[in-house]
């Protein structure tokens, strides 16, 4: 009987530690397909991000082709204008050359039929009061040119102080500017640094923990063997003893066999209870193992849903830059139309009133050929005196327009020194705050190989993986080298686009040398006229009125122009502000781009050698 109930004790309990040892392996194959299920996620979270990235690529590429499209056409646009005012400038140039000469010639054939005239004057009193008329008109005339060209001179100074205010605020502006942008773009890279720092050390926690759950699994179903193995052996044990005690040689001698059984019932409970004891801590180990096994598998679930939150941040972020570059473009596009206009209008303005002098200097002209003369036999001191004090005033206002366009000169070299000093700084910010000297990019490659060796030097590689992360390297080097070949490319048009359209306008120059040049010829003319009206005293005048109409129709079209071109160069101030702004944002996206092509290439075969890690545990 105790035989018996023994037989039936240890059956059931090699029952129960079947069913605990089924029940283990059903728990453990669940969470074998567990891990599975978060592996083929995690995959396709590595997919989503790939396929988000090669469409950023392919927009950021888009759109730095459409922005070298839109430099090359401004260059050529801006050469073509160039030659154009270089042709239109020599033209005018020869033209007013001639003129010059022309107007000369009639002057001194107008001063030897004076002095043909006062040769045959007529009595000593009218030639004294026609000459003191002559001087105090002059001296009037004299007087009011030089309080009009005194108050053009100062409203020239009040428009050069407000020009430098408005540069200083600009540039203030600017600097505000340019530093808004260095401090955000060095948080956003800040940002992305730290994240992608958090994301690779989640990717490397993770990996160790799964790496940590495989060795557990296998060392468990090492001990479920062991323990299997070590009960198949027992219940071998137990059969062969049940086989030995109920042999008919064991019944022969019942001294030993009484013996036998009470040594048998002595050991066989101590052996059950121990086996049961250790079975039991088995298994509220692998019980306690489980536990933290699901834990760790809720905070892996956890970590997954923040991962995907700052891809979707990161996403967001992207979204406004895109869409500002967007608005600059169009802004840009916009601003070009606009100087397109104006320069339109300009070339018609101008053809009109070359039109206008050439009509104004055809009536001259036959007004001087129609004039008939009055003035007969005075002598030869007093016509040297008339003639030396036209010559005196002759000089005299050419002295003053000598010194004022010494004074426009002196401020126009001022004032292109100013913009150099000014432009120089902004260049070198723009040039340092992306950082694309030799030395950085040197640092920056050194910096991120070292990373990815460090980084792949956890795992051993394979042969294949080894040529992919040499092709890799090799490519993202020569794509950097490309997108630095480009920077440089574009810079040097840049500057050559800025020395040809500089701070020194020449058109402009030169047209306030005309312009000063056709004040004195009208003033010369106009003395002129007032002598020969004195002289002629009576006769019809009307053409002075019409000359003067005309002057004064043509300084009006004058300052129309002159309005014409501030408009334009507040316009072309612009531009330029646009076109650094888009060069900065461009500079930007490049930097990204250059950044996301070295390192993201040089992840991807860590990403397979972990996808290969995955099915090799899993088979």
């Amino acid at each position: 009987m105790t035989k018996m109930r023994m037989m039936m004790k240890s059956r059931g309990k090699q029952e129960a530690l079947e069913a605990a040892n089924e029940e283990l392996k059903t728990k453990l194959s669940d969470i074998q397909n567990e891990l599975q299920q978060e592996r083929t996620k995690v995959s396709k979270l590595r997919e989503r991000v790939q396929e988000l990235r090669a469409q950023r690529e392919t927009e950021q590429h888009k759109h730095s082709v459409a922005l070298t499209e839109l430099r090359v056409k401004l260059h050529e646009e801006k050469q073509r204008e160039v030659a154009a005012v270089r042709e239109a400038m020599c033209r005018q140039h020869d033209a007013e050359m001639s003129r010059a000469g022309r107007l000369h010639e009639a002057e001194l054939a107008r001063l030897q039929a004076l002095v043909s005239v006062l040769r045959d004057g007529a009595s000593a009193e009218l030639r004294n009061a026609l000459r003191e008329e002559a001087r105090e008109e002059a001296r009037r005339s004299h007087e009011a040119e030089r309080l009009k060209l005194s108050q053009e001179l100062q409203e020239a100074k009040a428009a050069r102080k407000q020009a430098e205010e408005a540069l200083a605020n600009a540039v203030q502006a600017d600097k505000a500017k340019a530093a808004d942008l260095r401090v955000a773009h060095q948080a956003h890279h800040e940002e992305i640094q730290r994240i992608k720092r958090e994301s690779e050390r989640d990717i490397r926690r993770l990996m160790e923990e799964l790496r940590g759950r495989d060795r557990v699994v296998q060392a468990l179903e090492k001990e479920l063997g062991v323990q299997a193995g070590q009960t198949q052996r027992l219940l071998l044990q137990r059969e062969e003893a049940e086989r030995h005690h109920g042999s008919p040689k064991r019944e022969v001698i019942p001294t030993l066999g009484e013996n036998c059984d009470s040594i048998s019932s002595q050991v066989t409970p101590e052996v059950d209870e121990r086996d049961t004891r250790r079975f039991q801590l088995k298994i509220a180990e692998l019980q306690a193992v489980i536990r933290k096994l699901e834990d760790r598998n809720t905070l892996l679930s956890d970590e997954r849903t923040e991962l995907l939150k700052r891809v979707r941040e990161t996403d967001g972020q992207m979204k406004p830059l895109l869409e500002k570059n967007r608005r600059m473009s169009k802004k840009n596009e916009e601003l070009l139309q606009t100087l397109q206009r104006m320069e339109d209008k300009l070339k018609s303005l101008s053809r009109e009133n070359a039109e206008l002098k050439e009509k104004a200097n055809s009536e001259s002209q036959h007004a001087l050929l129609k004039r008939p003369s009055s003035l007969t036999d005075l002598s030869h001191a007093h016509e040297q005196q008339e003639v030396e004090f036209l010559r005196l005033q002759v000089s005299e206002q050419r002295n003053v327009i000598e010194e004022l366009t010494q004074e426009r000169d002196r401020l126009m070299i001022n004032k292109r020194n100013k913009r150099k000093n000014i432009r120089l700084p902004k260049r070198h910010v723009v040039e340092t705050y992306f950082g694309f000297d030799e030395e950085s990019i040197d640092s920056e490659t050194s910096s991120l190989t070292s990373y990815n060796t460090d980084r792949t030097d956890h795992t051993p590689a394979t042969p294949e993986e080894e040529l992919e992360d040499v092709f890799s390297r090799e490519e993202a080097e020569l794509r950097f080298r490309q997108l630095t070949r480009e920077y440089q490319a574009l810079q040097r048009a840049y500057a050559l686009l800025q020395e040809t359209t500089g701070p020194m306008d020449p058109e402009r120059h030169c047209r306030t040398r005309e312009q000063l040049q056709a004040e004195l010829s009208a003033c010369q003319a106009r003395i002129a006229d007032l002598e020969r009206s004195l002289a002629e005293k009576g006769q019809d005048s009307k053409w002075v009125e019409e000359k003067q109409s005309l002057i004064r129709v043509n300084q009006e079209l004058r300052e129309k122009i002159e309005l014409l071109e501030q408009c334009e160069l507040r316009l072309r101030s612009k531009v330029r502000d646009t076109q650094e702004q888009n060069e900065l944002l461009e500079f930007r996206i490049l930097e990204l781009e250059v950044r996301d092509s070295i390192l993201f290439p040089l992840q991807q075969p860590g990403a397979e050698k972990e996808k290969t890690y995955f099915t090799f545990n899993v088979s």
